[in-house]
């Protein structure tokens, strides 16, 4: 499988194939002709895209594992060992405005989620830096993600046309934040009262007499993964319905060429960051395929997001028509060119002209005035970000984990149950901590002076930036047990979601069974004891969790609330308590779900 070199202009040999027999198939015409210089030959018009997704505020290079790339050495054709660092948004500039070079016509362009589950650099700021440093490297236009929605729809207006936070006020005096220079699109996002969008639905840009149209919309399951507060009032329409309709109504507007930045994604077969999907698509799974084959063919590119993986790929459209489908992994660590011809006759996509490809967002080349940013708020966020809360004795992993039972989520379950457990702090008995909520590692080598194994502030808020209000409920043993089952049925049917839990919770998830069945009934045991249907406990979890989100109305029917600190707050406590520099916490031994693998035995 060839990867991009270093200079990012290498195509995936499907991509250019494909794109080369298409095109020699509808007989276009030569290259000279092609760009006008023929008498009665059909024009055409180069466009380059340039496409992120998924930052989450990530301005520094992002430690662990959430910053390398797994790609192939092309003079062994093996994985490199170890990974490739990769990301932080002044290297990510310096990336961008040099592949614009040598390209009148380029755009840049986003699919969601730029801001939200930050770090603290940029979250401390309410995420005002990421929204500076979008408008500092030229992006274009983005759609919204889920993420754009943690703090409500009044904060994402505001990252939208600028003002000062309403309750911290500015940061920085004679310094008032401007808002994007680029518009937020969220065409499926309406006002449940009047129906209107939120945001603007679509953008429209005139490349050199053709008009090019972008459609933003976010999965339409957000007001699963959100906080209730953060959609409160707003309707989340169907992804192919919205664009299908905004399509249409370009079209009557005469703009014939349409590109989707959809806040939704895939699975890919391969970890690989260039992987190109296979023939037809074959090689990826999950809700963008089938979204991209039930997409108008009026759009003739899919720029996608959310699920933080790689691919360039080519999924058919209703027609039956290879279509590019794409996303850039997460964090600013890649960034996909998607190179494409504009027909002047008609204003369309030339379809079999599309070739796209992922890049490798190399740490050689950071830009000045991204790290001028960077720096003026890590000053400001220094006093908060540089105090040690905690000893590690070695790398603890949760993103960076592809296990099921993740040693960072069993710590902070822990951390969780610890904080919760005394009488007058909700009498907790048992802690879940949801996956999602894990967005780093907590990392041994120091990343700044603190000395190695020290974890400090900013590094904790990294791993739980939500700021979480803690929750404990009374569950009886049958909801306990449906809470279990619903990490692998109801709307988790098709992706697990496979909660973290305390030291004293243990079970068995056998794969070899379908949805509920999945978990083993008798393997379930709390303190060593088996759960009693009938009895009453008292469980902790974070007030995303404790609300139903992520698709646990279990948690939801729990009752006699208790409300607690935030997360983060009870696992800085914990660090705290529980951890020294001559005895630091090691990793949790990951032995409290029993895992049966498919196609294993008991």
């Amino acid at each position: 499988m060839p990867i991009s070199g270093s200079t990012g202009r290498r195509r995936t040999a499907l991509a250019v194939a494909a794109a080369a027999a298409l095109i020699g198939s509808m007989a276009l015409p030569a290259t000279a002709e092609a760009h006008g210089h023929g008498q009665d030959k059909p024009k055409f018009e180069d466009l380059q895209l340039l496409a992120i997704n998924d930052l989450h505020g990530n301005l520094e290079p992002p430690a662990g594992s959430s910053g390398t790339i797994n790609e192939i050495d092309p003079a062994t054709g093996k994985p490199v060992d170890p990974p490739t660092p990769a990301g932080g948004v002044a290297y990510l500039a310096t990336a961008l405005r040099d592949a614009r070079q040598g390209h009148p016509n380029s755009i840049t362009v986003a699919a969601g989620d730029l801001i939200g589950a930050s770090p603290l650099v940029s979250g401390l700021f309410h995420d005002e830096p990421t929204i500076e440093a979008m408008n500092k490297i030229g992006l274009d236009v983005t759609s919204v993600g889920n993420h754009e929605f943690d703090e409500g729809s009044a904060e994402l207006l505001r990252m939208q046309n600028g003002g000062c936070h309403p309750t911290d006020g500015c940061y920085e005096e004679g310094r008032t934040f401007e808002g994007a220079d680029f518009p937020y699109l969220a065409a499926n996002v309406t006002n449940e009262k009047t129906g209107k969008p939120l945001l603007k639905p679509y953008w429209v840009k005139n490349v050199r007499g053709v008009k090019v149209g972008f459609i933003g919309v976010t999965l339409e399951g957000t007001p699963n993964i959100v906080t209730a507060a953060g959609v409160q009032g707003l309707k989340f329409g169907n992804e192919v319905e919205t664009i299908n309709k905004y399509t249409a109504e370009l079209k009557r507007q005469g703009v014939n060429s349409v590109v989707a930045l959809i806040h939704e994604g895939g699975f890919p077969a391969s970890s690989v960051y260039n992987y190109d999907c296979g023939a037809g698509g074959s090689g990826v799974s999950g809700p963008i395929v089938d979204i991209a084959k039930r997409l108008d063919p009026a759009v003739g590119a899919i720029v996608t997001g959310h699920t933080h993986n790689s691919y360039a790929c080519m999924i058919p459209d209703p027609n039956g028509v290879p279509r590019s489908v794409t996303s850039a992994a997460s964090f600013g660590r890649l960034y996909t060119e998607i190179d494409l011809k504009l027909d002047k006759r008609n204003g369309t996509i030339v379809r079999p002209s599309v070739t796209a490809a992922n890049h490798v967002v190399r740490r050689t080349d950071a830009a000045g005035d991204l790290n001028d940013l960077i720096k003026r708020y890590s000053a400001l966020a220094a006093p908060i970000a540089n105090r040690p809360v905690g000893w590690i004795s070695a790398d603890i992993n949760g993103r960076g984990s592809s296990a099921l039972e993740k040693p960072l989520g069993d710590l902070i379950a822990d951390a969780q149950l610890d904080g919760l457990a005394p009488a007058d702090k909700g009498g907790a008995q048992v802690a879940f901590m949801n996956p999602g909520g894990i967005r780093s590692d907590l990392v041994y080598k120091a990343s700044g002076g603190e000395g190695d194994g020290v974890v400090t502030y900013g590094e904790a808020f990294t791993v739980q930036p939500f700021t979480n209000m803690m929750k404990v409920k009374t569950l009886t043993g049958a909801q306990l047990i449906q809470v279990l089952q619903q990490q692998v049925s109801g709307s988790n049917t098709a992706a697990p979601k496979i909660l973290q839990i305390s030291g004293n919770l243990a079970y068995t998830l056998d794969l070899n069974k379908a949805g509920a069945d999945r978990v083993v009934l008798d393997s379930v045991r709390l303190n060593g004891a088996p759960v009693d249907p009938n009895a009453k406990y008292r469980v902790a979890a974070n007030e995303f969790l404790a609300g139903g989100g992520d698709g646990f109305p279990a948690f939801a029917a729990g009752t006699d609330k208790v409300d607690g600190p935030s997360d983060l707050d009870v696992f800085n406590t914990y660090l705290s308590n529980h951890s020294s520099a001559t005895a630091p916490i090691t990793a949790p031994a990951q032995n409290r779900i029993k895992v049966i693998k498919a196609g294993q035995t008991g």
